[in-house]
């Protein structure tokens, strides 16, 4: 991601107060009592918007469908993967072909679209009920929805009475080759860590758990989730919520718990400077911030943000990840995780 950047920044930057000159006249900044039905007239007209996203394909009918029969605005939607998804945007508006409006995936992805003045900054009466953290001071984005790591571990395999409250409580011999966790969350390993009191003492933590009782590393959260339902890994450290009660739904031997605070990544929506929908951009920007969209996207298991809708962990204290040291920091905690945990793990 930062070879890309490198790349394109200095041409962004360059030709990005001048293009939002040109863009067409938007709401983002207003403020006033009557912002929302100026936003619904204005969007009306536009009749339409595009989305680039990388949401699950078959959650994407559950979440838009709501937005455009109340709205009769139409979502054209393009899907693919982060690193596509930010290529692509970034590419586009290098070549100034200016046809987005908006943008929905990972936070850290979305902060790298914010340096390169990709986003235009938002005010909204909605940030005030949304979760501690969602919302940059400069504004260009906006938290959605928590992927949030849980810990899933196999019925047949774990009792619930013996099930951790506390990392430290993952030290106790019972846990010997019974934990796994997936090989590339190292922003999650960079979190608990710091949760721990901080490099020194959670680094400390993370080598002695490797020592004393091994973590089986797995690429890929379905993979994980699929081993802890076969037994093949009693327990994991690192699955997303939405996993194991899914599984658990259709009947596998599969529950989960959460060590507090549990650690999320966030997804996020932003609004570009060069929309050539802008009012509609902002009125599905606000639908998937407000009650609309976030009951939508809590029906299907995701952790909304907004502290108004009820969430499937209510009641679990959270701590997003850092998108900023996600970004600046990647080498660094990649490459901690990489040698604390992961070699490590395999050499025993």
């Amino acid at each position: 991601m930062k070879a890309l950047l490198a790349s394109t920044g200095a041409v962004l930057a360059l030709s990005a107060a001048a293009a939002f000159a040109q863009a067409p006249q938007n709401l983002y900044a207003y403020e006033g009592a009557d912002r929302m039905d100026r936003i619904l007239a204005a969007a009306k007209k536009e009749g339409e918007l595009t989305l680039y996203t990388t949401i699950a394909e078959r959650d994407l009918k559950t979440i838009v469908d709501p937005f455009e029969k109340k709205y009769g605005i139409k979502v054209t939607i393009w899907r693919a993967g982060t690193d596509k998804v930010l290529q692509r945007t970034i590419q586009e508006q290098r070549a100034q072909r200016y046809t987005l409006d908006a943008v929905h995936f990972g936070a850290p992805e979305m902060e790298a679209l914010a340096r390169e003045k990709v986003l235009a900054p938002v005010s909204s009466p909605v940030f005030k009920d949304l979760r501690a953290g969602s919302v940059p001071a400069h504004r260009k984005w906006a938290s959605t929805i928590l992927s949030v790591w849980v810990q899933p571990y196999n019925t047949n395999e774990v009792k619930k009475a013996d099930l951790p409250k506390t990392y430290q409580d993952l030290l106790d011999p019972k846990w010997k080759g019974k934990l796994g966790i997936e090989a590339k969350d190292d922003d999650w390993f960079a979190t608990v860590v710091q949760e721990l009191g901080g490099e020194q003492k959670g680094l400390a933590f993370f080598r002695e758990l490797v020592a004393k009782n091994g973590i089986t590393p797995v690429k890929g959260h379905t993979l994980l989730d699929e081993k802890v339902v076969s037994g093949e890994i009693p327990m994991a450290l690192t699955v997303y919520n939405y996993m194991p009660e899914q599984a658990k739904r259709k009947g596998a031997p599969i529950d989960w718990t959460v060590i507090e605070p549990a650690v999320a990544r966030a997804n996020a929506i932003g609004v570009c400077v060069h929309a050539p929908h802008p009012n509609a951009a902002l009125l599905f920007y606000e639908y998937l911030l407000g009650p609309d969209g976030q009951k939508a996207m809590a029906s299907i298991d995701y952790v909304p943000t907004n502290t108004k809708v009820d969430s499937p962990l209510k009641g679990v204290k959270i701590v997003q990840t850092d998108p900023v040291r996600s970004i600046d920091e990647e080498q660094k905690w990649s490459k901690l995780f990489d040698d604390v945990v992961i070699k490590k793990a395999r050499a025993r």
